[in-house]
């Protein structure tokens, strides 16, 4: 009988069969549920799909039933978590271009949203900030597998380098 979850992990690695899988939506505790839903609508693009009465809405790209889940079951009028504790580091919104990105860049900052730091990882270009309950969010897009860096043993090599904002919102033009 395994002792440990290491011990378990292990026995589970040996099974040759391979996960498969895909994240299905994150839901998030905010404070005030119009103004959650304001930001994700008219920053990101979601679509709102439903809402459980005033205390939750479910937002998507492209029809799906949801891919944001929004409530204040727990967290009306709540302040956001102090820096330094655990909890969800970022979201990632994954769009479709360059330009569909850079236009998502251009109403962040319209909308007087502070951006936090821009990088080019090699694999994909991607810009950080935070929503108005203080979630981090990311907004990027992926270059096309085939130019992906990668290494000698085909390995990927992810880098930080910096994003040209300027360029990338040039681009949404």
């Amino acid at each position: 009988m395994p002792d440990t979850l290491s011990d378990r992990s292990s026995n589970l690695a040996s099974d040759p069969a391979p996960f498969t899988g895909r994240l299905g939506h994150v839901h998030l505790k905010v404070a005030d549920l119009e103004r959650a839903v304001g930001f994700y609508r008219e920053v990101l693009g979601l679509e709102e799909m439903t809402r459980a009465g005033d205390k939750a809405a479910f937002l998507s790209f492209d029809g799906y039933h949801h891919h944001l889940g929004l409530n204040t079951w727990e967290s009306a009028g709540a302040s956001p978590p102090p820096e330094g504790h655990t909890g969800l580091y970022h979201a990632a919104f994954l769009y479709p271009a360059r330009a569909t990105l850079g236009a998502v860049v251009a109403r962040a900052i319209a909308a007087g949203v502070e951006i936090d730091g821009a990088s080019d990882h090699g694999v994909s270009e991607a810009v950080y900030f935070r929503d108005p309950d203080g979630n981090g969010v990311e907004v990027y897009r992926d270059r096309p597998e085939a130019d992906w860096p990668r290494d000698e043993t085909g390995g990927l090599v992810l880098s930080r380098q910096r994003l040209d904002l300027d360029a990338l919102i040039a681009e949404a033009a």
